[in-house]
């Protein structure tokens, strides 16, 4: 359509132009004194002119109409499972089965255990010796209470010797009444032997109190046990 349009728009310009050559032309024609009879054959041989105008170009068919695709038919939906909404019912809970309760058991205490009799009274405490304002001494020399021939020969063989410390009872009336042994550096069979000795053979001034009685007293020494040569 638009090609057309154009051929034809240039065709009447052609022609204008023409037309425009032939108005000038009579114009000179007058101008100039040229014959009527020629400026009207040129004139009409001028007008007589066809001017074929191109047959227009075809319409375009339009394209048929497309035809519909089949569409295959969906699927069929299988309608949801019914829903239960209804809550569940609870539990039943069972309430267990409680025994009865024991008979309460009777317990007899034990009999209380007899009392022990009461012991005796305690015999009343010694009366406190009286001061003693004057100690017991000995009577004669501590050196004879141990002599060499006291010393056994398995003693002398086995080289028994040392010192042995010692305490004495000494009675009211002078005698030994107890020997123990203190310490000492001597072996034991010289320590018994001592308390032995001193027991049979010392003997002492009792003591004196503060009324001038006799009463007992300690005493205490050391000897020493040495091998004769």
């Amino acid at each position: 359509m638009a090609y057309a349009d154009q051929q034809m728009s240039s065709n009447r310009i052609i022609a204008i132009v023409i037309v425009a050559l032939i108005h000038v032309a009579i114009g000179y024609a007058l101008v100039t004194g040229l014959a009527y009879s020629a400026i009207k054959k040129a004139v009409e041989r001028v007008t007589t002119v066809d001017i074929e105008e191109p047959p227009p170009p075809p319409e375009d068919e339009p394209p048929p109409p497309e035809q519909p695709k089949e569409v295959a038919p969906p699927p069929p939906v299988a309608p949801p499972p019914p829903i239960n909404i209804a809550p569940a019912p609870p539990p039943i809970q069972t309430q267990p089965t409680i025994p009865p309760p024991a008979p309460p058991v009777l317990r007899v205490p034990p009999p209380a255990p007899v009392a022990p009799p009461p012991p005796p009274p305690a015999p009343p405490p010694p009366p406190p010796p009286p001061a003693v304002a004057k100690p017991a001494t000995v009577r004669g020399s501590p050196g004879s209470w141990l002599s060499d021939s006291d010393y056994r020969s398995s003693w002398i063989n086995s080289e028994y010797s040392g010192t042995v410390s010692f305490a004495l009872r000494v009675g009211a009336n002078g005698q030994v009444e107890s020997c123990n042994v203190t310490g000492g550096s001597a072996p034991q069979p010289l320590k018994d032997a001592t308390c032995s000795l001193i027991q049979r053979r010392a003997r002492f001034n009792p003591a004196t109190d503060t009324t001038g009685a006799k009463v007992g007293s300690n005493y205490s020494n050391t000897v020493r046990w040495q091998i004769p040569e």
